[in-house]
């Protein structure tokens, strides 16, 4: 019985370790040549909604950063091999935790008194958790095409510290960046 406790208690632990996590997805297209890609330009996404300025520029700092280190260079003119845009979104969900005590007063087995969980109390607390999804785009500028996208959730969070902001979005990215460039095609 012991070890069935451990073992739920352990399970547990996971779930909320992966609810709190952030989620890292991308895909990429299999014939592209990513060692052509030197150079990159930010261009904006048509109907992407825009973020405020404060975190657009957190956003491209981050980006930037990971891309530097990958071997590409920013260039404003549009000579570039790859123009890079992103989408980000910023939204809520409401998480419910309630509780009950098993045991209150109740007609028990004799009518009254503390007989069971007839009258137990139950508690349920509402708190509410921001999610925030960045989307980021590469186009070969050369044909227009998009050929990386990568999806990094649970990295904005609006009601977050500056320091905190920055640092979740530099831990998203460099999750994210450990699949770019992909592995060249046949291997």
């Amino acid at each position: 019985m012991r070890k069935f406790s451990l073992l739920s208690v352990a399970f547990l632990l996971a779930a909320a370790v992966g609810a709190f996590s952030q989620d890292i997805r991308y895909n990429f297209d299999k014939d592209a040549d990513f060692a052509k890609f030197k150079t990159y330009k930010w261009v904006l996404i048509k109907d992407a909604k825009p973020v405020d300025d404060i975190t657009d520029k957190q956003i491209k700092a981050a980006v930037e950063a990971q891309l530097s280190q990958k071997g590409l260079t920013k260039v404003d003119s549009d000579d570039a091999n790859l123009y890079v845009g992103y989408q980000a979104s910023v939204g809520s969900e409401q998480q419910l935790t309630s509780y009950s005590s098993g045991w209150g007063y109740g007609g028990g087995w004799y009518g009254s008194g503390w007989y069971g969980p007839t009258g137990a109390t139950t508690t349920t607390q509402t708190n509410t958790i921001y999610t925030g999804q960045l989307a980021l785009d590469m186009y070969d500028a050369a044909h227009h095409d998009l050929i990386w996208r990568g999806v990094v959730s649970k990295s904005i969070n609006p009601n977050a510290k500056p320091e905190k902001r920055q640092k979740n979005l530099d831990k998203a990215l460099a999750k994210l960046f450990k699949k770019y460039p992909p592995p060249p095609p046949g291997k």
